[in-house]
């Protein structure tokens, strides 16, 4: 899909924005109560001329991990994507569950 000429580009749909997180500095926030196994976008993009061989979209750097976490992701050929595995109410933080570093 291309963007037509006055369309803004959006790095997070509209029902998510940046917020404030209890879990670390700032988080990915529903604005709106966000249905079971919904595609939210995509996270990672790979890229061998990157760290770790992936680029983080806007929904990828502000996601923050849980030992209980409200999506999971889901790996394509050039990129993961966020997947919702349960129901999201408004106000609640995105979550996943880092698995894609090795702490140095």
């Amino acid at each position: 899909m291309v963007m037509g000429k006055n369309e803004k580009y959006k790095p997070l749909p509209s029902y998510l924005s940046i917020g404030p997180s209890s879990i670390e500095g700032v988080g990915i926030i529903a604005n709106d109560d966000i249905p079971k196994d919904v595609n939210i976008g995509i996270t990672h993009i790979y890229d061998p001329n990157f760290q770790h061989d992936l680029i983080r979209t806007p929904l990828g750097g502000f996601i923050n991990h849980s030992t209980s976490p409200n999506c999971k992701l889901i790996d394509d050929d050039d990129y993961k994507k966020l997947i919702t595995i349960k129901k999201i109410e408004l106000g609640e933080e995105l979550t996943i569950t880092y698995s894609l570093y090795k702490p140095s």
